[in-house]
């Protein structure tokens, strides 16, 4: 979602005119969060996606109707319908769709969102309003390839890493590219400073002297998810030097070790996938099931860790 108000940002600063599509209001269905947003530009171009199938050319056209009369629009769109194709019920539920004309001003506000380091509000028309909250900062401790993967991984699923390893020669911006931040620092020290802002502490350094001090940190406070990797024989070790440490088993069960779902990792970047679907579940109190093997609700209810987190006013 953050890429569609840096392309709108772009669009803006260059005097091109456009119109947004962003969904305020979702009723018995969640195709996107609130905030997504669909972007057209004066000569066609779309970009963005609200996840609304075969409207979404509805939506576009409204969009374009906005670019030339800049009238403000709500545009409901009814997922109940019959199906035109197999004649089977839609998906169920309904959206509605603000469309609207933002002015150049707008272009500072866009390019905060795309960034993600703080929330912002947008102020629609009709005493309507929505927030897109910031990033969600995760903490990984260890400045590997593997932790390279998390961030980049992360990035695509709203994160913002912050990578700590206190050796210089690696904790390097050419060699963690994707991370949000990177801190040369012990985690013993670092930690207690940044944990508070973060979603999860990941523990990929593999060496006792870096992870234990980290987890020591993370057991220390009040992070949702702590993950460690290494062998169920290294995990059994962590353990121990902890219980050594004063920590209970209660405390302990914390740890997720070795972090990550049972996916057949082969690679730096499937174990990435791993541990952060790992997060993602555990964030969404989900198990990690094969969706075809459950049942309810597919998609993650409107909580304030989803990803992007959003709010809407429709007040008049």
């Amino acid at each position: 979602m953050r890429e569609v108000f840096g392309t709108v940002a772009q669009w803006l600063s260059a005097g091109t005119p456009c119109a947004l599509g962003t969904l305020v209001q979702a009723v018995d269905s969640a195709p996107a969060p609130i905030g997504a947003t669909v972007a057209v530009d004066g000569s066609g171009r779309v970009a963005g996606n609200i996840g609304a199938g075969c409207y979404e050319s509805e939506i576009v056209d409204a969009c374009r109707k906005t670019i030339e009369d800049g009238k403000f629009r709500l545009v409901p769109i009814d997922l109940s319908s019959a199906d035109e194709i197999t004649g089977s019920p839609g998906c169920g539920g309904a959206l509605t769709i603000a469309v609207w004309k933002p002015l150049p001003a707008f272009a500072e506000r866009a390019e905060a969102i795309a960034r993600g380091t703080h929330d912002v509000t947008v102020p629609l028309a009709q005493n309507q309003q929505f927030t897109i909250a910031a990033k969600r900062r995760i903490c990984i401790v260890g400045a590997t390839t593997l932790a390279n993967e998390i961030a980049r991984i992360g990035a695509s699923l709203d994160f913002a890493a912050t990578i700590v390893d206190p050796r210089p020669i690696f904790a390097t911006a050419d060699r963690m590219r994707d991370a949000g931040e990177i801190l040369a620092a012990w985690p013993g020290d670092a930690l207690p400073r940044v944990l508070p802002a973060c979603r999860a502490l990941i523990v990929v350094s593999h060496d006792p002297k870096f992870d234990l001090p980290a987890l020591q940190a993370g057991l220390d406070s009040d992070v949702a998810y702590i993950g460690l990797l290494g062998s169920r024989r290294s995990q059994a070790a962590r353990r121990a030097a902890l219980r050594e440490l004063g920590y209970t088993d209660a405390q302990l069960l914390r740890i997720h070790g070795p972090a990550g779902l049972d996916i057949g990792c082969g690679t730096p970047g499937q174990s990435a996938l791993s541990i952060l679907a790992h997060v993602v579940a555990e964030s969404n109190n989900r198990s990690g099931t094969p969706l075809e093997r459950t049942a309810g609700p597919i998609r993650a209810s409107a909580r304030d860790d989803q990803a992007i987190e959003s709010t809407v006013s429709m007040s008049k």
